[in-house]
């Protein structure tokens, strides 16, 4: 199992407005081939609803609404995505490990659930997770 960083998704359905440069359009593959791995079930990966939500967020200002909330959905229904609650109290000690590691605190909110669940491998293009010791970040750029 891997965790799942909402810019894979991001990568995946955000539709640009300019021309992509040839890293933005192997990131754009790379999720896509991500995205297409978990929805045929043969992936299977970890998130937050934290995560979820950043994707929302984002996502709503590039995507038409029904499109949207049919990939939110769909997440919900595949039995191959775990997808955890986060309480305030764990929300509070990501944040203060992002102080001691220098990561925003989504991203350390990532690092946290990794560890506590055991993993050590994340989908994500945020090179901010190659300063981890213990973590792995694919696809490598």
């Amino acid at each position: 199992m891997k965790f799942l960083d909402a810019n894979v998704f991001i990568y995946a359905y955000y539709k640009p407005s300019k021309q992509l440069t040839r890293k933005e359009t192997f990131m754009k593959n790379e999720a896509k081939e991500i995205i297409d791995k978990i929805n045929a079930g043969k992936e299977e990966v970890l998130t937050t609803i934290v995560h979820v939500s950043e994707v929302v967020n984002i996502l709503k200002h590039g995507m038409p609404l029904n499109e949207l909330i049919d990939v939110v959905l769909g997440l919900f229904m595949l039995d191959n995505v775990k997808m955890l609650g986060i309480s305030q109290e764990e929300y509070f000690s990501a944040t203060e490990l992002g102080r001691d590691l220098e990561l925003d605190p989504n991203d350390a909110l990532a690092v946290q659930t990794m560890r506590l669940n055991k993993l050590k491998e994340i989908y994500s293009f945020d090179e901010e997770f190659d300063k981890i010791e213990d973590i792995v970040r694919l696809p490598r750029i």
